[in-house]
């Protein structure tokens, strides 16, 4: 028996050993990554790179303990980290363009319009945005449009045959498993809830649908064929009609530019920026370039606030990804209080939920309107109580 006790203590002491050199082995990279921040320093003729192939949200978090051990990248990219570089990319005069490696781009379309426009913007400075693809989706291609030359892979493809959604319906499932859902449903056009008691869509849910796909590729198709110095007509049936099977295709129609590989993309890079081509590019990645940027806030007595209210709204203090309606009542009521805020910006993006929580949230809206500007901007999503919380603010 004492022989067992022997060998379990020692096992306890091994594990809490290991786990204590562990901890210690986990502080270090993150005192490292922490302290290398300042350490960054953008080389001449450089470009930056955005290789979008990661969620993009409203805000990366900082404290991601992936962003920490990952050298500047986490989960997700934040929407306001992408906009910030490509704005600072802009005037910076060791960044000569950006490569925009994008693929399956992880964003909705209001996010991608950002993005694109800051892209837009940028090309004003007279740099270059250069695209490479190897697949392209619809999302993908619609933000790679704006470059000054697009590269396809010979063998890749590229997606251009307007939108679609797909919704997945439950109710003969729920029916062999003996499940009955009760649903509580006010309009015939509130259909989130159709799947769970229908077969198929519904009338008002196809015609609303149909009414948004049609909307958003009509603004996409608009806009490319502007970037593209194509008709819109002539890019409506090239689209309609699905006349877009592959690469050559892309190219004869003039939707890319160059049928290449990547490291073609890379040597009409270096020509542009005056590197040999037995030379090393100097990309710098999006994660590089922000851990190198000034983050310090403003000291002044005149400030605007910034919440974003992204996620399911819920009632309570919520999670990182949810819209609690404690939390965010709080910091509304702060900024409102705060007299060094003159203005405040509601940032929302989310499907909607909690009634209860939606009333607390806009409650403190309709105060702080009283006292202060509150301005609302709309992201991907404004839906349901979503729509509620900024009900008094002005929309941008």
């Amino acid at each position: 028996m004492r022989q067992f006790f022997k060998f379990v203590l020692a096992t306890l002491v091994g594990l809490m050993a290991f786990a204590f050199v562990g901890f210690l082995i986990i502080v270090g990279i993150l005192v490292t990554a922490a302290s290398s921040e300042d350490e960054v320093e953008v080389a001449k003729n450089s470009v930056l790179e955005l290789k979008l192939d990661q969620p993009i949200s409203e805000r990366e978090n900082p404290e991601s303990l992936g962003s920490l051990l990952g050298g500047g990248s986490s989960a997700s990219s934040g929407l306001d980290q992408i906009k910030g570089a490509i704005r600072r990319a802009k005037n910076d005069d060791n960044i000569k363009g950006i490569f925009l490696n994008v693929e399956l781009v992880q964003a909705g379309m209001a996010t991608l319009e950002e993005i694109r426009n800051e892209l837009i913007d940028f090309k004003k400075s007279g740099k270059f945005v250069v695209a490479y693809n190897d697949l392209a989706s619809e999302k993908s291609y619609y933000l790679a449009s704006v470059a000054n030359r697009i590269y396809l892979n010979p063998q890749g493809t590229l997606e251009f045959n307007g939108l679609s959604s797909e919704t997945y319906y439950y109710k003969n499932l729920f029916e062999k498993l003996g499940v009955e859902p009760y649903i509580f449903r006010v309009g015939s056009f509130k259909s989130a809830v159709e799947p769970y008691f229908r077969e198929n869509m519904s009338d008002s849910a196809r015609l609303q649908t149909s009414s948004f796909l049609n909307s958003m590729n009509d603004f996409m198709l608009s806009h490319v064929a502007k970037s593209r110095k194509i008709a819109p007509a002539r890019l409506r049936v090239i689209s309609d009609s699905m006349l877009v099977h592959n690469a050559d295709d892309a190219k004869r129609l003039g939707l890319v530019t160059n049928l290449g590989y990547y490291d073609q993309a890379l040597s009409f890079m270096k020509k542009k920026v005056g590197v040999d081509e037995d030379e090393k590019l100097g990309l710098v990645s999006l994660g590089t370039y922000q851990r190198g940027e000034d983050e310090t806030s403003g000291s002044g007595s005149k400030r605007i606030a910034v919440i974003y209210a992204d996620g399911d709204i819920v009632t309570g203090k919520g999670g990182n990804n949810d819209i609690g309606s404690t939390r965010f009542a709080e910091a509304i009521r702060q900024a409102r209080l705060d007299d060094r805020v003159k203005a405040v910006v509601l940032r929302v993006n989310s499907p909607g939920g909690s009634s209860l929580a939606s009333d607390i949230i806009y409650r403190e809206v309709v105060l702080t309107k009283k006292v202060k500007p509150i301005v609302c901007s709309m992201s991907d999503v404004a839906a349901s109580g979503a729509i509620l919380l900024p009900w008094p603010a002005t929309p941008l």
